[in-house]
């Protein structure tokens, strides 16, 4: 696995987001022994940068993962992420990124993961009513205090990207983007190629849709969260089949699967770009990191530049609010 620069943070060129081990998708939290495999899998692979959240479960997660990790944690470069769940008594469900509440959400993730630091440490969501002055400001200690290593901004936009770096330099920001997924190519990957800032695509998948597996949506359990995404409902699902159509025949093409050209079209982005496909099965796990061989051809680029943009928004109404674009 070759690796790319985040800012001055070296990382696998793909990691491996741990959420749907735990939370949000069909059969989450129901093999833990099976995702610490997957876990263990992608190490061998030379897969060494690992993704998750307080809010995952909310805290399983991390716990799963400081499992995985035990006895090898120096093999990788951790990221968790806090600001979705408040430590100073918001009611449930709104944002908090006050320093008071960061300051109990690291030792909290510490204790999960079982390390003595946090590599990459990312606010989830900006939250509009702290100052990005403030929450950075609190990161900042955090990092003299040896307890993170790098600050990174989750579905941040330009203005906030700007301010949060001139208090202390980012290190990456984490979006949603993919090959249905476009938004953050106007005015977020201009101002992080400006100031050196890596950029983290999370669902670069499009959640399992660009994988041609998904056909119905009548194989997804109760708590999978895509049963109310508008992208997975009524007319917009039948007209993004077509773009997953699309890809699988770029693929059959390439004779590579639909996931990794999906993949191999993110890492031609530009080579400050480490994707996070997440998993729990160690047979996508290496399916995904075998993504890193797949060369495409200009004429596949071209195809997939061209691709029908998704149909629907990204998250349900609640969601997009929580976005800067």
């Amino acid at each position: 696995m070759r690796n790319v620069m985040l800012g001055d943070l070296r990382v696998s060129r793909i990691g491996l987001g741990a959420m749907g081990m735990s939370h949000g998708y069909s059969g989450a939290g129901q093999d833990d022994a099976g995702s610490v495999r997957a876990v263990h899998r992608a190490l061998e692979l030379g897969v060494t940068f690992l993704d998750t959240a307080e809010v995952y479960g909310p805290y399983v997660n991390e716990e799963l993962v400081g499992r995985a990790l035990k006895g090898r944690r120096d093999e990788v470069v951790l990221a968790t992420k806090f600001g979705f769940i408040s430590h100073t008594g918001r009611p449930s469900g709104q944002l908090d990124s006050s320093p008071a509440s960061i300051r109990v959400a690291v030792e909290g993730s510490l204790k999960r993961l079982g390390t003595d630091r946090i590599d990459l440490y990312y606010q989830h969501r900006v939250d509009r009513q702290v100052p990005i002055e403030e929450t950075v400001g609190a990161l900042a200690e955090l990092v003299a205090a040896g307890k993170i290593r790098h600050i990174g901004l989750s579905e941040a936009g330009p203005e906030t990207i700007r301010r949060a770096h001139a208090v202390h330099p980012v290190t990456a920001v984490q979006s949603e983007y993919s090959l249905w997924t476009r938004d953050p190519e106007a005015r977020v990957l201009p101002v992080l190629r400006e100031l050196n800032i890596g950029f983290v695509p999370f669902s670069p998948l499009g959640r399992g849709f660009l994988t041609g597996t998904i056909r119905s949506t009548d194989d997804f359990d109760a708590t999978d969260f895509r049963r109310k995404n508008p992208r997975f409902t009524g007319e917009n699902f039948q007209r993004n089949l077509r773009s997953a159509d699309e890809v699988r025949a770029v693929a059959d093409e390439a004779g590579v699967t639909p996931a990794q050209v999906a993949l191999a079209w993110l890492l031609g982005r530009g080579d400050h770009i480490a994707p996070i496909p997440g998993t729990k099965r160690v047979e996508r796990v290496e399916e995904n990191a075998a993504a890193d061989a797949v060369e495409l051809t200009p004429g596949q680029i071209e195809r997939l530049d061209n691709l029908t943009p998704a149909s629907g928004d990204t998250h349900d109404e609640a969601g997009m609010r929580a976005l800067e674009r």
